[in-house]
């Protein structure tokens, strides 16, 4: 199939870092007291606060059911920018990915949605699923994604541009390895955005980091854009473990919590942290999946449309039963249904 087309500016990005703070390093920071307490307290903004003021979530959709702490839990990462928007407009949530955790086997799946899906939107007919927090809020992205999906999302974190970039400044940078240089300028952002990134493993900053996420100007565009950040995540997610984040952790909690905004209430943080430290990511995926994509135009414009949404949901359903850390055992000899080693280790390939 030929890669879609896309003419939009590169500086859209995914952030998914801001959901590792709370589940990787909340439990086992609860008895700190206070000071990380009120931390968390802070991501959750009063309506007056909040960016979504404008949206009821009791009259946009109905809400899925509350957690009760032991079956999946899905929370869906948005990355929005709001450059060039007046205050009290919302920005298409063009990063959105998908964290799921089953208390069960103590597994977590990370998926990576394309912005230009196109679906139906509860109330609104078909569109991007990237539009559904213009036109209901976070509850409206959470019902549509989780429809797309065939999940029930619960809880949502929302962040920006300068979020993304004070999580890893507070943690200190990451090291990462760079796949090839990298290089974009965009005059419309009088150049505060650009990217200039050379080859290789190196400590990224806040600012680098960005530029590494939201690059996007090879063949694949969005589609190895999306790789590259899942696996930037799992390399913040590394970082935290360090002990001296989590020391530093209520630092950095008041670094990022300016750029948060969350359903999330403390109590809800502090079971997912639970959670969290005893887990560990099963796999990632791409959504729609490449043999699932249907290329279509609307109003001129391209877009991704699903070829078999029910294909779609079973093929997330087959992800989460897997888990790719898990090697695959090879037959024994002499076992039953193994007459060749050779053959059966192939097979396994």
């Amino acid at each position: 199939m030929a890669t879609p087309k896309k003419k939009r500016k590169p500086w859209k990005w995914v952030l998914s870092g801001f959901l590792v703070v709370i589940v990787l390093a909340i439990g086992a920071l609860a008895y700190w007291g206070t000071g990380v307490y009120n931390s968390l307290d802070k991501f959750s903004k009063d309506k007056e606060d909040s960016r979504f003021g404008q949206f009821d979530d009791n009259t946009t959709v109905e809400a899925p059911p509350e957690w009760q702490g032991k079956e999946r839990v899905n929370i869906l990462l948005l990355g929005g920018d709001a450059r060039g928007l007046e205050e009290n407009q919302v920005p298409r949530s063009d990063s959105i990915m998908i964290a799921s955790f089953d208390p069960v086997t103590k597994k977590a799946h990370l998926f990576s949605v394309l912005r230009d899906t196109y679906i139906d939107i509860e109330g609104h007919g078909r569109g991007r699923i990237n539009t559904a927090i213009t036109l209901g809020g976070p509850q409206l992205a959470m019902k549509t994604v989780g429809d797309l999906l065939g999940l029930d999302i619960q809880y949502y974190v929302y962040t920006d541009f300068e979020g993304f970039k004070a999580l890893v400044d507070s943690i200190g940078g990451v090291y990462f390895d760079v796949e090839k240089d990298m290089h974009y300028t965009d005059n419309a952002d009088k150049n505060k955005y650009d990217i200039d990134l050379k080859k290789g493993y190196q400590l990224l900053d806040g600012d680098k980091a960005l530029q590494y996420v939201r690059f996007r100007h090879d063949a694949m565009s969005d589609f190895t854009r999306t790789e590259r950040q899942r696996d930037f995540m799992n390399a913040v997610a590394s970082k935290l473990k360090s002990g001296w984040n989590i020391v530093q952790m209520q630092k950095i909690l008041d670094s990022v919590s300016p750029y948060i905004e969350t359903n999330l209430q403390v109590t809800d943080m502090l079971k997912l942290g639970q959670l969290g430290v005893k887990s560990h990511l099963a796999g990632t995926q791409q959504v729609p999946p490449m043999d699932l994509i249907a290329e279509e135009r609307v109003g001129g414009a391209s877009v991704l449309g699903v070829s078999d949404l029910d294909a779609l949901k079973a093929s997330v359903q087959e992800a989460l039963s897997k888990d790719d850390t898990e090697a695959t055992p090879s037959p024994s000899p002499g076992t039953e249904g193994s007459t060749d080693t050779t053959t059966n280790n192939s097979s396994t390939q």
